[in-house]
């Protein structure tokens, strides 16, 4: 298997590749059933009974998610997604970017405790379940979700500084109201900050609230500023993700009328009834002129 047949298959860049969904859904299954490990490995019983099994799981785990990241890290070399470098400058760029730092740290747990006997095995239990991030690299819908979030970055940090603002602003003025009526409650501006943080998440404990009017009149206030704050940061999230995901359609549809308008321009035109069909095509998916007229003189056909 060549090493390019490799990449196809780790990064599914072939539609209707039977080797590359075999491959991710495999992977995706391996992952899941590894949380549900860590998890169950967590009852003092199952852990006794079954430790034979969660250790020789662990170790088929280990071994396939290594392979996994040297196969990733091998043909990062031969990627031009990553860049137009050497073929070490690129293998860094993955090993250095998120999903390559993901895939380091799926395995590190296992393999920390060889090099390091001493360390602590429950801490590193707890790391494994990092895997389950893994899963963005086989669904392009997280990894939507991340650029959105990245694509908002500016909005979203806005919107958490005046979160925290209303955090601020609230609790010192709450703590100046009910620190007379309840000092225990109250008694300082940090402890104020938990009640100010629960009621702007809408989550409400009950454990501490005020008891005077004007006390109450602020918490209102800042609980209908915490529904406030929470919808705008899903609203922010929300548009961003909806534009990520048409962004991905129209590549995806665009790469679909390419290939059709490769496969018609093959013999070095296009009939009337290929014409017709490319024209239909285009509707259907939505496809602009301009796009259309780019495509058509990127494989030399001329209007």
């Amino acid at each position: 298997m060549s090493k390019y047949r490799i990449l196809e298959i780790l990064k599914g860049t072939r539609d209707n590749d039977i080797a590359s969904k075999i491959c991710n859904r495999f992977l995706i299954t391996l992952i899941i059933t590894n949380i549900i490990a860590v998890i169950l490995e967590s009852v003092p019983e199952l852990r006794s009974e079954y430790s034979e099994f969660f250790i020789t799981f662990e170790t088929f785990s280990v071994t396939i998610f290594t392979i996994e990241y040297l196969l990733r890290f091998w043909t990062a070399g031969f990627d031009s997604d990553w860049g137009d470098y050497t073929k070490i400058k690129r293998r860094m760029k993955y090993a250095l970017s998120g999903n390559g730092l993901i895939d380091l740290i799926a395995i590190l747990p296992s393999l920390l405790p060889i090099l390091f006997p001493n360390l602590d095995l429950r801490t590193l239990r707890i790391l494994r379940l990092v895997r389950i991030l893994k899963i963005s690299n086989y669904s392009t819908a997280l990894e939507d979700l991340y650029h959105s979030i990245y694509a908002e970055r500016k909005a979203l940090t806005a919107a958490i500084y005046i979160f925290f603002l209303v955090v601020l602003f609230s609790s010192t003025i709450t703590y100046m109201v009910e620190n007379t009526a309840q000092p225990d409650k109250f008694s300082s501006i940090p402890q104020t900050l938990w009640w100010a943080v629960i009621t702007l998440t809408t989550v409400g404990y009950g454990d501490v609230y005020p008891i005077t009017a004007l006390g109450q009149f602020i918490g209102s206030i800042t609980a209908l500023l915490g529904v406030c704050t929470v919808a705008l940061l899903t609203g922010i999230i929300a548009a961003s993700f909806s534009n990520q995901a048409q962004k991905r359609k129209e590549e995806q549809n665009l790469i679909m009328f390419k290939k059709q308008l490769q496969a018609a321009f093959r013999d070095g035109s296009i009939s009337e009834d290929e014409e017709i069909m490319l024209e239909d095509l285009r509707d259907q998916l939505g496809i602009p002129d301009y796009k259309v007229a780019k495509l058509k003189k990127d494989i030399g056909l001329k209007e």
